[in-house]
């Protein structure tokens, strides 16, 4: 009997340390310059279940690793449209999009 407690307890712990794998995509913003790497890599960096961030300025590509029992890839699109710039196919929430300062906002760069 105290083999098979033992046994079990084993099995528990085990399990309980085995981590989960996270995932990793490249998700296309509007993002137009330095400061919006800045803004979008601090915001998501601090989001529970956001492992890693990067932001490629010139192509606008944000790669995100991140634990998908802790977060979904919707959250993490909304949580970039609610700070102003699109995300794959969620596109930037307006209010949020125009507090950002000029060279952040679309074609800002281009002015």
């Amino acid at each position: 009997m105290k083999t098979k407690i033992i046994i079990s307890l084993i099995a528990l712990l085990t399990f309980s340390f085995i981590k989960k794998e996270s995932k990793e995509v490249i998700i296309k913003t509007s993002s137009e310059c330095n400061m919006c790497k800045e803004r979008l890599e601090e915001k998501l960096n601090y989001t529970k279940g956001i492992q890693y961030v990067n932001l490629d300025v010139p192509t606008k590509m944000l790669t995100v690793k991140y634990k998908e029992e802790k977060i979904t890839l919707e959250k993490i699109k909304t949580i970039i449209s609610e700070t102003g710039y699109d995300a794959d196919d969620v596109k930037a929430n307006p209010e949020a999009q125009q507090k950002l300062p000029k060279c952040c906002q679309p074609h800002g760069m281009s002015h």
